[in-house]
């Protein structure tokens, strides 16, 4: 007996999501508490199993197919015919056909379909939390001339995320034009105070950061420091780079103390300076408004 495990991450450009992978996944956890034998077929960009149009059908006894609409067409039909040999087992599918009409399966555990209805398989599967990045990068200020090192930036950040498993959340602190429909300042930082950390290269960034105690690595992207540099010091953050001073390591680096307590605990610390800093700025400028004479 040797399964091949199948699903839309089979199939090129078919639409194959985290559900489904994570069916998938616990079905080849099923089969290896079995100690049965399996492959699993798979496309770009997915990788780690067997491309099923290359393998040699005859060395399969078993096809499953694991999660997602099932119907009776392309690409399914080549896919069929070519294993037509070897019993088929359907796992988590919704059939898009009556059973009366088309059911190919030897044994079909579905979703849903014209005789019943399951709750998903997902349902039973447990997966790792990763930290939730909230990535803030700024375009590029044409004012600061050729100290001005925005791409570089940028790019030094998506490197570092690059190699880390993270879920990163785009978070465009602009409004008049918000890429990813934000539309006013609460939906903007409503979102930044949900994440572990955020990694930026605006100014907002790190001030919305630290004001609601989420670490910030931050990158001024001026060569020699400006606006986001001035302010890490002003409010006495640690984790900010220059420019002309950034490297892949001290990224990781400042990136990793970033998801550990004592980088929050700083940054806790550093929202009460700030806001102390400022304890007297209302007062001082009514004062000058109004002469003195107070609101």
């Amino acid at each position: 007996m040797k399964i091949l495990v199948t699903g839309w991450f089979s199939f090129e450009q078919m639409g194959a999501t985290a559900g489904d992978l994570l069916a998938r996944d616990l079905v080849c956890d099923w089969l290896a508490q079995a100690s049965i034998a399996f492959d699993t077929a798979v496309t770009p960009p997915f990788s780690g199993g067997v491309d099923w149009h290359a393998v040699d059908p005859e060395g399969y006894s078993h096809i499953v197919f694991v999660c997602g609409p099932f119907g009776n067409g392309p690409p399914l039909t080549e896919f069929l015919e070519r294993f037509r040999h070897c019993r088929l087992f359907g796992l988590n599918l919704s059939m898009l056909q009556s059973l009366e009409e088309w059911n190919p399966f030897d044994l079909l555990l579905e979703r849903d379909s014209s005789r019943c209805a399951r709750p998903d398989m997902v349902f039973l599967t447990r997966q790792k939390q990763v930290p939730a990045i909230g990535v803030i990068i700024v375009h590029p200020q044409e004012e600061y001339g050729v100290r001005a090192r925005h791409q570089s930036a940028n790019a030094a950040l998506q490197r570092m995320l690059d190699d880390r498993e993270v879920s990163r959340v785009p978070v465009d602190t602009r409004l008049d034009v918000n890429a990813g429909g934000l539309r006013t300042p609460a939906e903007v930082e409503s979102l930044i105070a949900r994440m572990d950390v955020i990694v930026t290269t605006r100014l907002h960034g790190l001030v919305m950061g630290i004001k609601n105690d989420t670490p910030v690595l931050a990158i001024d992207p001026i060569v020699g420091g400006a606006k986001v540099y001035r302010q890490a010091q002003t409010i006495g953050w640690p984790v900010v780079f220059r420019a002309d001073e950034i490297s892949d390591v001290s990224l990781a680096e400042a990136f990793d103390y970033c998801l550990g307590e004592e980088a929050r605990t700083c940054a806790r610390e550093c929202r009460r300076r700030a806001e102390s800093g400022l304890s007297s700025l209302r007062d001082e400028f009514l004062t000058a408004l109004t002469g003195g004479k107070g609101p």
